[in-house]
């Protein structure tokens, strides 16, 4: 489980590190920098799909997400007595991203490449990644250090040097996995791997979870859902049956789910209720039933993620829909590490009921995201590598 969040010079993230629970509940008024948290998240994870380059690309490129506002901000600009405005850049910039668990942690330090002739000389650069043993880095704990193009790793008490021509634009969770020498990076990569993010379930008229498709065991509902009545299956034939009519039951009184498999392999939802005849194929579903049986299959998976992450899952549902959900997240929880990010009042309230239930609020100073209430001794003890860079 993830205990630590950090993340600096991202958007409005300036520098915000947050403590992380089994249950993490994000929220905030709109620009409050939610959206900009789940954003940073995604980068982390495409750090082991080897497309964090590409992702900023997509942004609009690094420069692009750099925090806009000054490198410092005074007392009085603090307090209003003098504007607020920037002077010459004392540190090069950098966006960095990282976390820390029990076992091990990561950081990643990204910036601009130096001026070249080469047609990519916009494309951002790793300068430094490393992972570390513990919960906090020291540079005692440092087990592999990337620094440029040359990576090193710790063995016994010296550093063997295992790369020295390392692509710029590629992690080092790409370049080295020997289970034997670096299994830390293999262990992280895997973790990583399989996080799954969660905020753009299609439920439009021609969307494939209404529709019959072809199954196969579905451990990992895909992220836009299409597997919908595989992944339900799944969940009855190996998962925990008890769980789902409970989830079903609880959003629908007296209403059961059954999955029919045609004679071509084709797998299709049913949902049967009471006082109905037939039972309710995907296509008769309104978008907030099929919605709500997309979040039982995500969060009801067989072989729970280390991380599931829920962007606005109130979204399509109605709001009697939304204690039931909470309830179903709230027991996903006991098996996974959760992120929801929401500002429905409705789940916030019933998931902050859980004992076990951190709750985050965000909020702008100055154009900066900070979490309400937390001061400087509420926050999660962390350094990064190349701070002096």
């Amino acid at each position: 489980m993830i205990n630590t969040l950090a993340i600096g010079n991202y958007r409005s993230l300036f520098n915000l590190v947050i403590p992380l629970g089994s249950l993490n509940l994000i929220t905030g008024s709109n620009a409050s920098g939610k959206s900009n948290l789940y954003r940073a998240l995604r980068l982390l994870a495409e750090t082991a799909q080897g497309g964090v380059v590409t992702a900023l690309a997509k942004e609009g490129g690094l420069d692009t997400t750099f925090w806009a506002g000054p490198e410092k901000i005074s007392e009085k600009m603090r307090k209003g007595e003098v504007p607020v405005q920037g002077g010459p850049r004392q540190k090069t910039a950098r966006l960095r991203l990282g976390f820390s668990a029990d076992d091990f942690g990561y950081s990643i330090s990204l910036g601009l490449p130096k001026p070249s002739s080469s047609a990519f000389s916009l494309d951002p650069e790793i300068k430094r990644e490393c992972i570390w043993a513990g919960n906090a880095y020291r540079p005692a704990s440092l087990l592999v250090d990337r620094d440029g193009a040359v990576i090193k790793i710790r063995s016994n008490r010296k550093w063997d040097v295992i790369a020295q021509h390392t692509n710029s634009f590629e992690s080092i969770f790409s370049q080295i996995s020997d289970p034997t020498r670096t299994p830390e990076v293999v262990t992280l990569r895997e973790k990583i791997r399989g996080w799954r993010f969660y905020d753009h379930f299609r439920t439009d008229s021609e969307s494939p979870a209404r529709l019959p498709q072809l199954g196969t065991r579905t451990l990992a509902l895909h992220h836009d859902g299409r597997d919908l009545a595989a992944a339900l299956q799944t969940i009855m034939e190996i998962g925990d049956t008890e769980a789902l009519d409970k989830a079903i039951s609880d959003a629908f009184p007296g209403a059961s789910l059954s999955i029919s498999v045609q004679q071509d392999g084709r797998f299709a939802v049913e949902l049967h209720q009471e006082g109905l005849l037939r039972p309710l194929s995907g296509l008769e579903l309104s978008d907030g039933t099929l919605r709500y049986l997309l979040w039982v299959a995500a969060l009801l998976t067989p072989r729970p993620p280390p991380l599931i992450v829920l962007n606005e899952p109130e979204t399509s549902l109605h709001p009697d829909l939304l204690p039931a959900l909470a309830r179903l997240i709230i027991h996903a929880a006991e098996s996974t590490q959760v992120w929801v990010v929401s500002h429905a009042s409705r789940l916030i309230a019933a998931l902050e009921n859980s004992e076990e239930c951190n709750s985050l609020g965000l909020e702008k100073n100055l154009g900066r995201t900070q979490v309400v209430g937390q001061g400087m001794l509420d926050e999660p003890s962390w350094h990064w590598a190349d701070k002096s860079k």
